[in-house]
């Protein structure tokens, strides 16, 4: 091998270029860990063009860009993205380099929709049936915020059925603004028009329909309720098969307790009633009698 002159100059060619992209590998290092390339610049922009309501920059300095490792050249783009993303009010965010030393970032905010899981929970619900945490008075700013419960896991499908209740009572122009879903799978609204709605349990088809035949029977009777109740509706239960159940703010039900207690006292005054008739009474007169008590009571 070694009298080949020829193998000799390809092995030194070989070696003279290995060591050329070694140093050039080394400048290259060394001129990325220069400071000019570390990321100073962050633009920020809509993905959709219009302008950002709740990201801004001081929340992206102090909830992002602490979380960025690298430079120009190191930065892992897809670490940069969910760093991003973990900026309140931030759906989503696309981020790419921009030379030397800047990022550009397009972000999509939430459309926040209602609170989730009460008010005082912290936790918001956008249009896409996503719950997120985010400052609920920043949210209160741009529009009125609906009240949507439900058990875990169940946040697209109480977003789909309150699209589903504006469509029902569109047409007596009331809107709902809470919707709730209990364990039991059984919904409850409450309207624009101060209205509770008691829907009942929908866990098939089945149940789905039954439920809007319930509503659309409701709603056609409205007109009806109103000319005869007014504005002293406050709730109606339609989980009757046949029929619903209306409550106003002129009636008012009796507990077990106070409806045992009214019934012993009718009894009482009942028994007493009796014992003063036996014992004889000197008036003969008892339509006299009934009008003075009348006119008493008047």
């Amino acid at each position: 091998m070694w009298h080949n002159t020829r193998l000799l100059n390809l092995i030194a060619s070989a070696l003279y270029a290995l060591v050329a992209l070694m140093a050039l590998g080394a400048g290259l290092l060394w001129l990325a860990q220069r400071p000019v390339f570390a990321i100073t610049h962050v633009e920020l922009t809509s993905m959709d063009g219009a302008q950002l309501r709740h990201v801004n920059a001081p929340s992206v300095r102090a909830n992002a860009l602490n979380k960025l490792s690298g430079n120009f050249f190191t930065l892992d783009l897809n670490a940069a993205r969910q760093a991003f993303e973990s900026v309140p009010w931030v759906r989503h965010a696309s981020v790419r380099r921009e030379w030397p030393n800047g990022l550009a970032v397009q972000v999509e905010e939430h459309e926040a929709l209602g609170t989730w899981g009460g008010s005082d929970s912290g936790r918001l619900i956008n249009t896409y049936g996503e719950v997120f945490v985010a400052n609920t008075a920043e949210a209160e700013e741009d529009a009125q915020l609906l009240a949507l419960d439900g058990p875990p896991d169940s946040e697209e499908d109480v977003v789909e059925k309150l699209e589903t209740m504006r469509e029902w009572f569109r047409p007596i122009k009331a809107e709902p603004l809470s919707v709730a879903l209990s364990g039991r799978y059984a919904w409850r609204a409450k309207l624009s028009n101060g209205v509770v709605i008691e829907f009942g349990r929908e866990q098939n088809d089945d149940d789905r329909t039954a439920m809007e035949a319930r509503v659309k029977r409701f709603v056609a009777s409205w007109p009806q309720l109103t000319q005869q109740w007014g504005k002293q509706i406050e709730s109606a239960d339609l989980r009757y098969p046949n029929g619903f159940a209306i409550r106003t703010s002129s009636v008012r039900f009796l507990t077990d307790a106070q409806a045992q207690a009214a019934a012993k006292a009718a009894a009482k005054a009942a028994a007493g009633g009796a014992q003063a008739a036996s014992a004889g009474n000197s008036n003969n007169n008892p339509t006299r009698l009934k009008s003075k008590n009348a006119e008493k009571t008047r």
